[in-house]
């Protein structure tokens, strides 16, 4: 069975945006739901719907696959199914590794999900020596200091960061160093990785804080702003009067230079957590 050392996926080659193959895994779960229930044809409607996005913007996502459906009949379900598949590379195997076995990892690795999408666990990977050997979804748990042969013997080239903040970029950065060159990063940070290294970050608390400030607008509450600093003005020859309460004389700036706040120094109307 071919790796995912050795086969990459053909959408960049294709030249399909980025933005279309981030809603592909979208139309794939909706055909694959359809699939699932014997369902032949869909119409760009239905599965627009079922996908949660636009039936243009559906047709022409899959003109990039060379899709156009039939007028009046529509997609061949199975036909779309093996055409996704293929464009996110996952008629092949995937060979992946899950690094930080708490109680996230060990959540993403009782996964279903991961094998009936083309996606093998081939390892599980945690630095505290007490989990070494223990077995988690029916995988043992090894040292972290084996991670780089445990890349190298299995062909991996997918990596999944589950460990605390503090660690991630060292994780990162064996990895990578390993010769994984796609990384799917749950750890709350920003990770820095060399050009041909992918990553994908998934942060649940961002998410939710999202879904806070739509919350708060449908409740129909304000946001406290942050009141903006007193005023400087500017005199005539270039000194900056005191302020109005502190009773003694300003100094005079130096001749030709203004003291202002220009757009970068302003306060934002939200200041961030």
């Amino acid at each position: 069975m071919a790796t995912g050392r050795t086969h990459r996926p053909a959408t960049r080659s294709r030249g399909i945006p980025e933005a279309t193959v981030a809603r592909l895994p979208l139309y794939l779960r909706a055909l694959t739901g359809l699939s699932e229930r014997s369902v032949p044809t869909v119409s760009s409607e239905e599965l627009a719907a079922a996908a949660g996005v636009n039936s243009a913007k559906l047709r022409k996502d899959f003109s990039y696959l060379g899709s156009y459906g039939t007028r009046g009949v529509g997609y061949d379900v199975e036909y779309l199914v093996y055409q996704i598949s293929r464009e996110l590379g996952l008629t092949q195997d995937w060979p992946v590794v899950i690094v930080g076995i708490g109680n996230l990892g060990a959540a993403l690795a009782n996964y279903g999900g991961f094998a009936s999408r083309g996606f093998r666990v081939a390892a599980l990977i945690d630095a505290d020596p007490a989990m070494a050997g223990k077995p988690v979804a029916g995988i043992p748990v090894r040292h972290s200091d084996q991670l780089e042969a445990i890349v190298r013997d299995n062909g991996v080239s997918i990596g999944v960061i589950a460990t605390p903040a503090g660690a991630a970029q060292q994780v990162c950065d064996r990895l990578v160093a390993a010769g994984v060159t796609s990384i799917l990063n749950f750890a709350p940070t920003v990770l820095t990785v060399p050009d041909g290294v992918d990553v994908r970050k998934v942060d649940l608390s961002i998410e939710l804080q999202i879904l806070a400030f739509h919350e708060q607008r449908k409740a129909g509450e304000d946001v406290p702003e942050v009141p903006p600093p007193p005023p400087t003005t500017v005199a005539q020859d270039g000194a900056a009067p005191a302020a109005a309460d502190d009773g003694g004389a300003a100094a005079p700036a130096p001749a030709g230079r203004r003291d202002h706040k220009g757009p970068d120094d302003e306060l934002p109307a939200v200041m961030p957590a």
